[in-house]
């Protein structure tokens, strides 16, 4: 029976049928409610005659024909229904939501069909709305409908059928950027400083600001003032703020980090600060983020919102102006640390779609990010100790004491139990006196170094980098860096006519690198001459002889990551190889190697995984999966190596990995009510993991509000390579082997059927019950 229709007496809803249906919410819902005087045959059943039967759900009898291709069709118009919000609501949730999730998945076991009265016949005729991709879209609508405030709805059937390609997509643009959208100032405050991995059991609100920024401080003072309600604490830090200790000190009092201000007017012929609108990843990350913002700027540049991905950068400006460096994330707690850099690929593709209205403001953007690059190149990535001077490759070597704070509460338990025990006294106990330095226990200080080294490299977690990572020279990392040292020099050359002054004053690595010019206490400044683009081309060719050198495998045709203390190759077999496909430092032979033997090690049914299974190794109760291992995919690997395939003229290959990729988004965002996650299992498809963070995304009632951020990025850089014919089929959700066929990559296809079925919902009937099972 369609839910009950709460309205008027004596009233016909009715509608502008020229209105535009795939839309974003506010434009479709924030219109009126329109009536007009009810015709008398539709009128009868809102006193109480109805003459449609209520289906008996216990017996078979409630089944329905199969609708077929002579059954009666509108042919004049689109079919819209009448709703009652909130009463479809109950209804669809009672009816459907049999695991009380406030999601209609394939794992709910209710009948997927439901009756909807239709608006030409003013809710007196009815009809179905079937399966589990049209039932969580009208319950998405009706979540939307209810947060613009309408009571009842005329919907178009249209916007429960739309398209899942385009709905997805239209989403992300419209609407999930707009809520992963975050300000740092007295209007967005209050949202920006919760902090969901402050384990401290104190929220106050706090924020810290840099040195030199006094009308930044003050700024927020009378913030405080003016909002005593939030309790805001306001701190200044010191003028070297990433202090091993210091930092140490900051973890019993978290704090956001203050990022780039705009000076504005107030509005009453005075000037005040506003933040600059950046956006977080989402879920438990709501915070400025390093590397993620990366790929969510290609994600919002593909959208055309240049100002807000122009906006990030000059927030990275800012944090290597008064941090020191792109930081991990724009908490306290993550000053000592970086992670992977983009900054000046990121800069670049910025530039490249500024308006051409103004080409010297353009100029000296680019200018102040690029003289940002160099002294955080300079100053973190080519100086002690994250340089190996001896080979001259680059490491994540991030400074640090103690336990990291922002982890869950027990998440390092497994790895601190055998100290206590040797001790005495409880887990708890020895962390405290660890941290405060009560306790000596160097092994552990080495655990923790290797730990640190594994966030800073963005990989936290993977086999990879196990008690190994500060003293590797990673194949992503130089390739990263080469990048950097190609871009520089080609900016140089390209916009300030081979010159460029440098405005802050830092000591200049020394090139060639090597043990004796490290040990030298000389230095040269960086303001005692002017930089030319040759230096920098100079060193992207060394870079490039030291990833051959020491990278590169040639019987394996695959790059390797390098321990600088062991003195060989760490032979774990992961997809960031390809990385040096986007950088351009591998050879036209590098890459055909690459793709012809080394890519099917990676390729699944889903994309790439991170990593091999047998590099990963066995799993077990004492060894389980890491997130950044195989059979785990995530949007940064299929990104760079979808760019880096069509650089080196790959392009099928490009078009096929990311067909895969977007495939396995489209089937769990219409199986799945909507769900776009932090990562996926690619061989399984599936976006319920088991690894030791699980997954992010997918908390969310009725309607997804954010998706995740790089995730959504992969969505519409991807799209972007699929042909007309492509995309088309991924929004039938048609298999990648079906569209390919046997050819490609069969011997995959095999390998991994016999690890899974690739039956979604039998998946997550098996995840389900997994987690089921009482510890």
């Amino acid at each position: 029976m369609a839910p009950t229709l709460n309205h008027p007496t004596g009233v016909t809803f009715v509608d502008d049928g020229h209105r535009p249906v795939h839309v974003d919410a506010a434009t479709y819902y924030g219109g009126g409610e329109a009536f007009t005087r009810s015709r008398t045959y539709s009128h009868s059943h809102i006193h109480g005659y109805n003459p449609k039967r209520t289906p008996l759900f216990e017996e078979d009898t409630h089944m329905r024909a199969r609708r077929m291709s002579h059954d009666e069709k509108s042919v004049t118009s689109p079919r819209r229904f009448l709703i009652d919000v909130e009463e479809t609501i109950r209804v669809v949730l009672e009816q459907e939501d049999t695991d009380g999730d406030f999601q209609i998945s394939i794992t709910d076991a209710g009948p997927k069909m439901m009756a909807l009265g239709t608006a030409t016949s003013n809710g007196f005729k009815t009809f179905d709305v079937r399966g589990t991709y049209m039932l969580s879209n009208l319950l998405q609508e009706l979540a939307l409908a209810r947060d613009h405030g309408r009571k009842r709805i005329v919907l178009d059937e249209a916007r429960l059928s739309e398209n899942p390609v385009d709905r997805l997509s239209r989403m992300i643009k419209n609407s999930f950027w707009h809520s992963l959208t975050r300000r740092i100032d007295g209007d967005g405050l209050e949202i920006i400083t919760a902090d969901p991995k402050n384990r401290t059991g104190r929220v106050q609100p706090r924020i810290y600001v840099p040195h030199g920024e006094p009308a930044m401080a003050e700024y927020y003072r009378k913030v405080a003032r003016e909002k005593p309600h939030m309790n805001l604490d306001v701190q200044v830090l010191p003028p070297k703020p990433d202090d091993a200790i210091f930092v140490k000190s900051l973890n019993s009092k978290p704090g956001l980090l203050a990022l780039a201000m705009n000076e504005v007017d107030d509005g009453k012929g005075g000037r005040t600060l506003k933040g600059i609108p950046f956006i977080v990843p989402g879920a438990r990350f709501n915070e400025l983020y390093n590397w993620d913002s990366y790929f969510i700027s290609l994600g919002l540049l593909v959208d055309g919102q240049v100002t807000m991905a122009k906006g990030m950068v000059d927030h990275f400006i800012f944090e290597i102006k008064h941090y020191g460096k792109i930081l991990n994330g724009s908490r306290s707690y993550y000053l000592c640390r970086t992670q992977p850099p983009f900054l000046t690929d990121m800069a670049l593709q910025i530039y490249n779609q500024l308006d051409r209205s103004d080409v010297e403001s353009n100029r000296q953007w680019l200018k102040r990010a690029i003289q940002a690059a160099i002294k955080e190149y300079h100053t973190i990535w080519v100086a002690e100790p994250r340089i190996d001077p001896k080979t001259g490759l680059s490491r994540y070597r991030p400074d640090g004491l103690g336990i990291p704070p922002e982890t869950e509460a027990t998440h390092f338990t497994h790895i601190l139990e055998p100290y206590a025990e040797k001790h005495g006294i409880s887990v708890l106990e020895f962390s405290e006196k660890y941290n405060n330095g009560v306790l000596k226990e160097p092994a552990l200080d080495e655990y923790f170094l290797h730990d640190r080294a594994v966030r800073e490299s963005g990989h936290d977690t993977t086999y990879r980098f196990e008690k190994r990572c500060a003293n590797l020279g990673t194949i992503d990392l130089q390739a990263l860096l080469y990048k950097y040292e190609v871009d520089i020099g080609t900016a140089i050359r390209e916009v300030f006519d081979d010159e460029l002054e440098l405005e802050e004053e830092f000591d200049l690595a020394p090139f060639p690198p090597s043990v004796e010019a490290y040990c030298n206490s000389y230095r040269e400044c960086s303001t005692s001459r002017l930089q030319n683009s040759d230096e920098w081309f100079e060193r992207a060719d060394h870079r490039r002889e030291m990833i051959d050198k020491y990278l590169w495998n040639e019987n394996k045709k695959l790059y390797f990551d390098y321990d600088t203390v062991l003195e060989k190759q760490s032979l774990y077999e992961s997809v960031t190889a390809f990385w040096a496909l986007w950088a351009g430092c591998a050879s036209e032979e590098q890459c055909w190697k690459l793709v012809s033997q080394s890519l099917k090690k990676f390729e699944v049914l889903g994309g790439l995984v991170s990593g091999t299974e047998e590099s990963r190794g066995k799993i077990s109760l004492d060894r389980p999966n890491r997130q950044w291992d195989y059979p785990y995919a995530w949007p940064p690997h299929q990104i760079m190596t979808w760019v880096g395939l069509e650089r080196y003229g790959y392009l099928e290959d490009a078009q096929r990995l990311s067909y895969r990729f977007l495939y396995m988004m489209t089937t769990a965002f219409v199986d799945f009510n909507g769900v776009v996650p932090e990562k996926f299992d690619a061989v399984r498809l599936s976006h319920l993991v088991d690894a030791e963070y699980g997954n992010q995304g997918l908390d969310f009632k009725m309607v997804p509000r954010e998706g995740f951020g790089w995730m959504n990025s992969a969505y519409q850089v991807g799209l972007s390579f699929l042909t007309t014919h492509m995309r088309r089929a991924v929004a039938t959700c048609t298999s990648p082997e079906v569209l390919f066929g046997s050819s490609a990559n069969l011997e995959n296809a095999v390998a991994q059927a016999a690890h899974a079925a690739t039956d979604p919902l039998g998946l997550a009937m098996e995840s389900l019950n997994i987690a089921s099972v009482p510890a």
